[in-house]
């Protein structure tokens, strides 16, 4: 069984945001799967997608310090700041995290480690409602 659906995340501030349920709220089909994957991808350039703790807010606080240091807000560093010192800085962020994630199913839910989550990464200061393509294959 194939199921794809386009889905839109609720705006969210610069950061890094878990959205695991928020997406299996969208995707109720899956308690059908038995056995599956799940692959989330997002529409845009500026915000990325990863998995990892979900349980200290340390730990994405800690993303986005670390990120801001590695990728400093400089415009004199970039050509491309058409709009706004988060402009170019916020396409390599994404680039480094990356455009998608593959999650197992298992028994009708995400098969994740317990303190595992699903992160939007949002490198943008007004990024907006994000779109994402879940698709789901099992059975």
């Amino acid at each position: 069984m194939w199921i794809q659906k386009e889905i839109q995340l609720s705006p969210k501030s610069r950061g890094y945001h878990i959205v695991t349920d928020e997406i299996l709220r969208e995707i109720p089909e899956i308690k059908d799967i038995q056995t599956g994957l799940a692959h989330i991808f997002i529409q845009h350039t500026s915000a990325g997608l990863t998995i990892n703790e979900n349980a200290d807010p340390s730990v994405r606080r800690d993303f986005e310090s670390h990120f801001n240091r590695a990728v400093p807000e400089d415009t004199s560093l970039y050509e491309h700041t058409l709009e706004g010192t988060d402009d170019m800085t916020s396409h390599i962020k994404s680039s480094l995290m990356g455009s998608s994630v593959t999650v197992p199913i298992t028994g009708g839910r995400f098969n994740m480690g317990k303190w595992q989550g699903i992160y939007l990464c949002e490198h943008r200061n007004r990024g907006g409602g994000r779109k994402l393509v879940v698709t789901i294959q099992g059975e």
